[in-house]
């Protein structure tokens, strides 16, 4: 009740501390920030929405991720089977055998970026959003109805001591 009084203009509504205002704005502002971050995060390090939500499957389950084959891993892995078609002692297998070996390393080079890169910089990211943020919002919750709570008592006592100088008044 009182809430929607105050959402109408008809309730008095106490002012939180304009620091304290301050700082939950900037919380918002993180979080979204760190959310925005987080997701488009997600897709620079793997560009296939499938493969995202399978991985996000198997994250809330508790399994362990299947090991991908990385597309610059598979393009060596064609390399050196067609190196080993032609043969490898031809110039086409040659120059195949040695493109196929720098790409597996490239290949390697990803898997690994994008294993330390979801551990070290989105672990901590999603750590904040269920650990930190959610924290934060139950707090702010709390305080909202605290508040709430001494604003209809506020508003209980002023008309009840309106109502008592109207008694003492006709008396």
């Amino acid at each position: 009740l009182q809430f929607t009084e105050e959402k109408l203009g008809q309730a008095e509504k106490t002012e939180l501390d304009a620091h304290f205002e301050n700082l939950l704005a900037r919380a918002d502002c993180t979080k979204n920030w760190t959310e925005k971050i987080l997701r488009q995060t997600e897709v620079l390090l793997q560009p296939n929405p499938s493969a995202r939500v399978e991985e996000f499957l198997y994250e809330k389950l508790d399994r362990k991720v299947p090991s991908r084959v990385t597309n610059g891993e598979l393009l060596a892995q064609y390399m050196t089977e067609a190196a080993n078609d032609f043969g490898p002692a031809t110039p086409y297998g040659k120059t195949l055998i040695k493109v196929g070996e720098t790409q597996r390393r490239l290949g390697a080079a990803e898997r690994d970026f994008i294993h330390s890169a979801s551990l070290n910089f989105l672990t901590p990211l999603r750590n904040f959003l269920e650990g930190d943020w959610r924290t934060i919002s139950k707090e702010r919750r709390i305080l909202q109805n605290r508040r709430l709570d001494l604003d209809a008592c506020k508003a209980r006592l002023k008309k009840a001591k309106a109502a008592e100088a109207k008694a003492a008044v006709i008396f």
